[in-house]
């Protein structure tokens, strides 16, 4: 295995201990929204400093109406997404919570079918049924047991796939004039700003002297997010994207391990076998797409 497939299933595996440092800063009594926060505040901080100490030109807007880009990135993907998904963890369990975030690419292409006129092709109608299945066996719709559905965990879980797959969407605008590194630190920076106000600081400004908050506030925003975004795009850069989806379906399974063995929560082998489809549909596309492009790119050699 090659170097740059390292670093991506790294980072991938990174972004899968999330979950360990969320239910840590519970404990303290942090709400998802601050724990959104202290993530977003302290991943703007290690990527701004990263990029102005490294490659201070990648922090330079090109033009100021550019800033739209990373309102979107930072509004309605980083500080959504994130708040939905520590939402999950908070009324269901991390394995739930993570199977539902990977409903992303679900979302990625009926979006873009919308917005970029996109092909919806056989193949990927196709793995929209698989992960539509997926999700009703991991929620429990599958089988038949209502009972057992908690409609607050589903919608707040499919919020944070929705809010993730804003990610992609607003990036393919802004990736025609700033890299990925670029536009992941631009990201946080606003979701940053935008967050100040809403900082219960009298109430709970005094814990963050308390150490053990202070390592989980950083840690969450130091490995899953500053160092797994950076070792994640340094490897997208030397491979293929497809592949790189691929492979950075690790995180669920970090995810799941970590919610199974290190805290208790039950997951069956029903739900198993939903994330498995869900995961599946995501290799499907990506491996789909991957063919597509070889053809259309031998056509045009041929051509």
């Amino acid at each position: 295995m090659n170097k740059a497939f390292l670093l991506i299933i790294l980072g991938a595996a990174l972004w899968g201990t999330i979950g360990w440092y969320v239910k840590h800063l519970y404990d303290f009594g942090f709400t998802p929204m601050e724990v959104v926060t202290l993530r977003v505040w302290s991943s703007a901080i290690m990527l701004g400093g990263y990029l102005l100490i490294l490659s201070p030109e990648n922090l330079k807007l090109k033009h100021p109406a550019d800033i739209k880009y990373f309102l979107g990135t930072g509004i309605l993907s980083i500080i959504f997404f994130n708040y939905c998904m520590f939402t999950a963890i908070e009324l269901s369990t991390i394995p739930v919570a993570t199977a539902l975030l990977y409903t992303a690419p679900a979302f990625v292409t009926i979006l873009s079918f919308m917005l970029f006129k996109e092909p919806l092709t056989k193949v990927k109608l196709a793995a929209l049924l698989i992960t539509l299945t997926g999700v009703c066996l991991v929620v429990g719709l599958l089988p038949w047991n209502l009972e057992a559905v908690q409609l607050g965990s589903i919608l707040f879980g499919l919020g944070s796939g929705l809010g993730y797959a804003f990610y992609s969407i607003f990036s393919k605008y802004a990736f025609k004039k700033y890299s990925s590194l670029s536009i992941t630190s631009f990201t946080f920076i606003v979701a940053s700003v935008a967050l100040l106000p809403f900082f219960p600081y009298t109430e709970k400004a005094h814990l963050l002297t308390d150490p053990m908050v202070l390592f989980y506030a950083t840690g969450l925003g130091f490995l899953p997010t500053s160092v797994a975004y950076i070792i994640y795009t340094y490897g997208l850069q030397q491979t293929e994207a497809s592949k790189a989806s691929i492979l950075s379906t690790i995180e669920p399974v970090v995810a799941t391990g970590i919610g199974i063995f290190v805290f208790q929560e039950s997951f069956s082998l029903i739900q198993m076998a939903g994330m498995a489809m869900i995961i599946g549909a995501v290799v499907l596309i990506q491996l789909y797409g991957d063919i597509v492009g070889k053809v259309q790119l031998r056509r045009k050699k041929t051509g």
